[in-house]
């Protein structure tokens, strides 16, 4: 750490003696390079020990704390000045920063709930009443599986198989998949279809998810019964797609193939799927014992 601090004091007396920048972007840039180096002491590492992956995660974890785009990319500018200086001055052979060459390399990486952001957010929904056990058990399925958001409410009864722990799901292109479920969510959707039958009451329904009236949930209100338990949680701005995003970074992070998240994700093309492999690392790695926490 102490290596850290004398490597950023001397970046900051080159910006301000030899490049002379102001006070203003000379504070931004040791506030930038100070939070860096906090990040890499929490992997274990030092500035001159990180990789491309630690860089990578400490921006998606920018994004999923909603740092605008401004701030993201002077960090980046920041890292960027602070590596080629090191490399001038001898302190370094290589450049994590390359793999960083504009905004849209960044600005494409996925961004993800931590598991205990996750497990906050599942804490949310009161399973005193049936429409908490009906939102809880979306999330756990949604976390479960990385289904879209289309494909959970699309959802219908027959989809289902809880002796095997699979379901069939219909994706993009009418394509069909089956996705594993996992123990923890089969376990609520056991508790949901007893709670379901009071929700429909009179009314007859083949989806899944129903309101009090018997009607499927849109993606509309699943959008908007995400967000508020989000909030309720302290998590600004979750959406369903952080929940798929989120299930595809733990499994890669925990060694689960490429090719196996691809046909669980759904993915076409396997090229959609690598951009995963952006946001794992060896921290995370060694902070699972299995593929998925509710597995």
């Amino acid at each position: 750490m102490d290596n850290d601090k004398k490597l950023i004091d001397e970046f900051i007396t080159c910006l301000r003696v030899e490049k002379g920048v102001s006070e203003n972007t000379v504070g931004a840039y040791r506030r930038d390079l100070q939070k860096f180096g906090a990040h890499t002491f929490g992997l274990g590492k030092s500035l001159l020990t990180i990789e491309r992956n630690d860089l990578i995660l400490a921006i998606s974890a920018m994004r999923s704390e909603r740092s605008s785009d401004a701030t993201v990319v002077r960090f980046v500018s920041t890292l960027k000045g602070f590596y080629r200086f090191l490399l001038s001055e001898g302190y370094t052979k290589t450049d994590p920063t390359v793999y960083l060459e504009g905004r849209k390399s960044w600005q494409t990486l996925p961004r993800f709930l931590s598991p205990e952001q996750v497990e906050s957010i599942l804490q949310q929904p009161d399973l005193n009443n049936d429409l908490g056990v009906r939102d809880r058990t979306m999330l756990e399925l949604l976390y479960a599986t990385g289904l879209r958001v289309s494909e959970l409410v699309g959802l219908r009864i027959g989809d289902l198989d809880l002796d095997m722990g699979v379901l069939n799901c219909f994706g993009k292109g009418s394509k069909e998949r089956r996705v594993p479920i996992g123990r923890s969510a089969v376990d609520f959707l056991h508790l949901y279809l007893t709670a379901r039958v009071r929700l429909l009451s009179d009314a007859s329904s083949d989806k899944l998810f129903v309101d009090r009236e018997g009607r499927r949930i849109s993606r509309q209100k699943f959008w908007k019964l995400i967000k508020e338990y989000g909030r309720l949680a302290g998590i600004e701005e979750v959406t369903p797609h952080m929940l798929r995003h989120s299930f595809a970074t733990v499994l890669l992070s925990n060694g689960a193939d490429l090719r196996s998240v691809q046909m669980m994700l759904g993915h076409s093309d396997i090229s959609t799927t690598q951009i995963y492999t952006h946001v794992t690392d060896d921290q995370i790695k060694s902070a699972y014992r299995k593929f998925h926490p509710r597995s």
